[in-house]
């Protein structure tokens, strides 16, 4: 038989970098992603390293008939390795996806091609177990990654040193030892990204539920507050001035479909009220409470992205003086980089509701800080500073 020993150590990574490249989230399995489409070519060029077992099996001196069966298994091995490679990267599994029953058969076939190279090509057949090895640590579980990587590193030391001649095959030992090594690495950092990138969208998940949640509050709450007043008004004036209550019905009607509009508008992500529009809503909102709003400044001293978080907080602090306050008089201040909303009401009690909380949330997104309590000589002051 032809000695190759020598050449072995060439197949090092052989299997590694094809089936790594198999990994959920090493690359996307879109067909519009040419790795998806081409990416086996990677598997058939490091074919290349079964030079050797094809090598042993020029020069073997096995029986024919075991030739044979060396060549089929060789050509065996080649197809099952590159379309389970290909089938790995279109969603076969792995890496902590399920890993389909087409994948365990592949796996099984290869060991099985492996032991039927064994007559005619010796300590060659070494070769394929870094095949063997990747496909595992890639293609299947974390567990079976290490089955694999123990079973090769064995059945390498046990030919190694029990086999005549075997000390011959001591550098494919450490690759061996070395490729696993490598796997290891390798799987457990993919992992990792892979849990990281979930962890990451769960998180952008519930936050978006959360700024969806609060924008409906905001919306729904100031809506809702500013009807019911005009309701109870349209209650009082319904047998003493029909004129003026027909106009508040109307008010009643476009601010139904104001709030309406804007949850669908928030929901979209396509919300984005300007301070301008706010104070004059705002303004509305407390007239038909009979509450005077006095507006100290001008919008145009914040940023765009300022006035933003202003006119939010600015409509949830609107609405807590309608519903809690029992104000006269609300005062608000725009200065660049501050907005301060204060009234004259009964004050803020002990506990901050949602509505406060959004607000602090809102402002801590924009890079705000947001101040909370009794005024100066009385009632609720909100003050945004950037």
């Amino acid at each position: 038989m032809t000695d190759h020993r020598s050449d072995a150590a060439g197949f090092a990574a052989a299997g590694a970098p094809p089936a790594a490249g198999s990994a959920p989230g090493a690359r996307a399995s879109s067909q519009k992603d040419p790795w998806a489409r081409f990416g086996w070519l990677m598997a058939v060029i490091w074919l290349v390293f079964l030079l050797y077992p094809v090598l042993a099996l020029i020069g073997s001196e096995a029986p024919l008939a075991w030739i044979v069966v060396g060549w089929i298994a060789l050509v065996a091995f080649v197809v099952l390795y590159v379309t389970g490679f290909m089938y790995g990267m279109r969603g076969g599994g792995g890496l902590g996806r399920p890993v389909a029953p087409r994948q365990w058969a592949t796996f099984a076939l290869l060991i099985v091609c492996t032991l039927l190279s064994i007559p005619a090509e010796g300590g060659s057949a070494l070769s394929f177990l870094p095949f063997i090895m990747s496909f595992a640590s890639y293609g299947l579980t974390r567990l079976w990654h290490w089955i694999a990587y123990a079973g090769s590193v064995a059945v390498t030391a046990a030919y190694v040193f029990a086999a005549p001649g075997g000390m011959g095959y001591l550098s494919v030992l450490a690759i061996v030892l070395l490729l696993g090594v490598v796997n290891t690495v390798s799987t457990w950092l993919i992992l990792r990204s892979n849990e990281a990138e979930r962890l990451g969208l769960e998180l952008a998940t519930s936050e978006g539920r959360e700024a969806v949640a609060r924008d409906v509050h905001d919306l729904i709450g100031h809506s809702l507050t500013v009807v019911g007043l005009k309701a109870q008004l349209v209650r009082r004036l319904i047998d003493t001035d029909p004129e003026r209550a027909k106009a508040e019905l109307a008010d009643i009607e476009a601010l139904t479909a104001e709030a309406i509009a804007g949850v669908r508008a928030t929901v979209s992500g396509a919300r984005a009220t300007t301070l301008v529009e706010q104070l004059a809503a705002s303004r509305d909102a407390l007239r038909a409470a009979d509450v005077a709003l006095d507006v100290d400044g001008a919008p145009a001293s914040l940023s765009a992205a300022q006035a933003l978080t202003a006119s939010w907080i600015l409509r949830e602090a609107t609405t807590n003086t309608l519903r809690h306050a029992r104000a006269t008089r609300v005062e608000v201040r725009i200065e660049p980089g501050r907005l301060v909303v204060s009234d004259d009401g009964r004050g803020a009690g002990g506990r901050e509701g949602n509505g406060v909380r959004g607000m602090r949330e809102r402002a801590s997104a924009s890079g705000a800080t947001l101040g909370f309590g009794p005024g100066e000589s009385g009632g609720t002051r909100v003050e945004v500073t950037w």
